[in-house]
């Protein structure tokens, strides 16, 4: 993986700025810090500024594992193209799975008597939260073996959570492609932190996957140290693009 802000990489990122790109981005871990609690993430004001300064310069999207109204509440105000929710399978308001229902009734039968565990319940999808959890081994362990309960359902981990979404619903990478065709777009940037980021860091083409910290065998072949740099590299695009005096 190649560090994305380096000298070496500033070759491609100028390129991002010259021809028709897609900006795209996780929401948690990537525009907005880990926290505690997924009610708590918000967006530091600046990344909220240079997120809107970039909207007006590219076409921009948000494709998140949160509901698609819950992004759109996060993003506070900010412009973008389009906010996709629930792993990339919510692009507009959709009523909610009664497959998912199904699921979340076996979960709460199967893991109710574990303290600091959780189920969000998103419309679409299923995260089962840990983090809180004294013993997260086997808070993990039991969320896997109840998951062998339900029907249907792509299960996938993150950080200290486990999702559960639909098994033929659109993926982010699906959503991404969809996004790139849609916005006319030759060349596109997406930034994700996490396993339900890879299948849009592995979209065909011409993109840049960029992920918050650097992992062996990740389909990302750019990264950034840290979640405070998605700053830098949004102020670059956008220093980028600006006319020059």
């Amino acid at each position: 993986m190649q560090y994305v802000l380096s000298r070496n990489s500033r070759p491609i990122v100028k390129q991002l700025a010259q021809k028709r790109t897609l900006c795209a981005f996780d929401f948690d871990g990537t525009l907005s810090p880990i926290v505690e609690h997924p009610d708590r993430a918000t967006m530091r004001p600046r990344t909220r500024r240079l997120l809107s300064r970039l909207g007006a310069l590219y076409p921009c999207v948000v494709v998140s594992g949160r509901a698609r109204a819950d992004v759109i509440q996060k993003l506070g105000g900010a412009k973008v193209a389009r906010a996709i929710g629930n792993h990339g399978a919510e692009t507009e308001r959709m009523p909610n799975s009664p497959q998912v229902k199904q699921w979340k009734a076996v979960l709460a039968r199967e893991l109710e008597p574990l303290p600091g565990l959780w189920v969000e319940d998103k419309g679409l999808s299923l995260a089962v939260h840990y983090r809180q959890a004294a013993r997260k081994k086997e808070a993990r362990r039991r969320i896997l073996a109840a998951a062998n309960k339900l029907k249907h359902a792509r299960i996938f981990g993150g950080k200290q959570v486990v999702n559960f979404v639909i098994d033929n619903a659109p993926d982010k990478g699906d959503a991404l492609a969809g996004e790139r065709a849609r916005l006319h777009c030759d060349w596109v940037l997406y930034v994700g932190d996490d396993e339900n980021d890879e299948d849009a860091f592995a979209v065909d083409g011409n993109i840049v996957p960029v992920r918050i910290g650097r992992k062996q065998g990740s389909n990302a072949r750019y990264y950034l140290r840290s979640q405070a740099e998605i700053d830098e590299l949004i102020e670059l695009l956008v220093n980028l693009r600006m006319p020059q005096a």
